[in-house]
């Protein structure tokens, strides 16, 4: 396992009870400093998509490691702003205009438009003003549809062919297109990354008072044993000729280059422990199904995505099994849906894994669940409370960062 070990993991199981969400402060620190260190001619700024992993803790982690926030609507901002992140180091790309767009942008926070209609409602509230924009430049990077942020199939950005449409609007209200965002996916092929790069420099060059390029995130992670994850210095190698020629053109001294992780950071930092509940079988011809005390509700990724995780069978109370046996998990919501083994790619097709031979009680380790997954969850579906999130911080302590949820608390704003 790739921070946890098995004292750690009865400890946990035993203080905080299960499901709970464990994070690693040294991983997430350690990706920190990979993102500040990615190879730039110009100023660079990380920005974690917080999405990934909104936790107050986590936040204020890579607030100390320098990271600024992207948010993905109003209340990510606020949420961000509450756990004592600057808001000018917070910026919101949000496929729904923030209800409070204004509070928060007088309050410091920067916005980037994602639409002609939102580019136009900034300029009603803030004429004369500067802003970014997000643009669609036409092409997209991704482990399969679902992940590609970037093409015809997306709706996340202004089209790159509606350009001359934004410039109007931002004539019409003397707005001052400063920042340009794109965001390709969740793809690690340089070459692609030098592709697409080269696309969105060519629609940089529109822009006269450009002054900062967000070429978005989406590196991707290697969560499973055979991937690979991007490498941010030959990605950046990559696009190093492209960049400093660009920059070059400006003002290097002034221009800001971004970049936006959100799984990169936080994908292998987490875990989430879960007991077994049950272990059943459909026959000689059927499946071993392994039940959880989890599922859907903190883990959505294997149901939306077919995405796939490591998992690991830890004995409870017993000598470990020796003997192995291929299984299909099962999360603990009704819903046939709920799988955590299913084919790569595919949610509709099951995939057992081969695992050691469990008994009920025992605990099911579920790796790479960092990122979108307790920000990503199908909570509270079959009334099942949120679960725990704790961390190991730097001295190695486990420490409770969100307490478990209880029915009350699911329910409290029924009338």
């Amino acid at each position: 396992m790739r921070f946890l070990n098995e004292t750690q993991i009865e400890m946990i199981r035993e203080r905080f009870g299960t499901p709970v969400f464990v994070y690693d402060q040294a991983q997430l620190e350690a990706a920190a400093d990979r993102v500040v260190a990615f190879p730039a001619p110009c100023r660079l700024v990380g920005r974690f998509a917080m999405k990934s992993l909104p936790n107050a803790a986590v936040l204020r982690i890579f607030d100390a490691k320098g990271l600024h926030i992207d948010a993905s609507s109003g209340f990510e901002a606020e949420r961000a702003i509450r756990a004592g992140v600057a808001p000018e180091h917070i910026q919101i790309t949000a496929q729904e205009l923030p209800r409070d767009l204004k509070g928060l942008v007088q309050r410091g926070v920067l916005f980037n438009a994602c639409s002609l209609h939102q580019l136009r409602q900034f300029g009603l509230l803030f004429p004369g003003s500067s802003l970014s924009i997000r643009v669609n430049p036409g092409t997209g990077s991704g482990h399969n549809n679902r992940t590609n942020t970037g093409g015809v199939a997306s709706s996340f950005g202004i089209w790159h062919e509606k350009l001359d449409e934004a410039f109007d609007i931002a004539r019409e209200f003397d707005l001052r297109l400063s920042g340009l965002h794109t965001h390709i996916g969740s793809g690690g092929d340089p070459e692609v990354w030098k592709h697409c790069a080269e696309m969105v420099l060519g629609i940089a060059e529109r822009f006269p008072d450009l002054d900062r390029l967000s070429l978005g995130g989406g590196f991707k992670v290697a969560r499973m044993p055979g991937d690979t994850s991007a490498d941010l210095e030959e990605i950046g190698a990559a696009l190093a000729p492209a960049l400093e020629s660009f920059v070059a053109s400006r003002n290097p001294e002034s221009f800001q280059l971004e970049v936006e992780p959100g799984s990169f950071l936080v994908a292998n930092a987490g875990a989430l422990l879960t007991e077994i509940v049950d272990v059943v079988d459909t026959g000689a011809d059927g499946y071993q199904f392994l039940k959880i005390d989890s599922g859907m509700t903190e883990l959505l990724r294997p149901a939306m995505y077919g995405a796939e995780h490591p998992l690991t069978v830890v004995a409870h109370g017993h000598s470990a099994e020796e003997d192995e046996i291929d299984y299909v998990v099962a999360g603990h919501c009704c819903e046939s849906g709920d799988i955590l083994t299913t084919a790569p790619g595919d949610p509709e097709r099951l995939a057992p894994r081969r695992l050691a031979r469990a008994r009920i009680g025992d605990t099911l380790v579920i790796e790479g669940t960092g990122a979108y997954a307790s920000g990503m969850s199908a909570k509270n579906y079959n009334s099942f409370p949120e679960a725990a999130e704790v961390l190991i911080d730097e001295a190695g302590e486990a420490r409770l960062i969100r307490e478990r949820q209880t029915l009350e608390q699911a329910i409290q704003n029924e009338v």
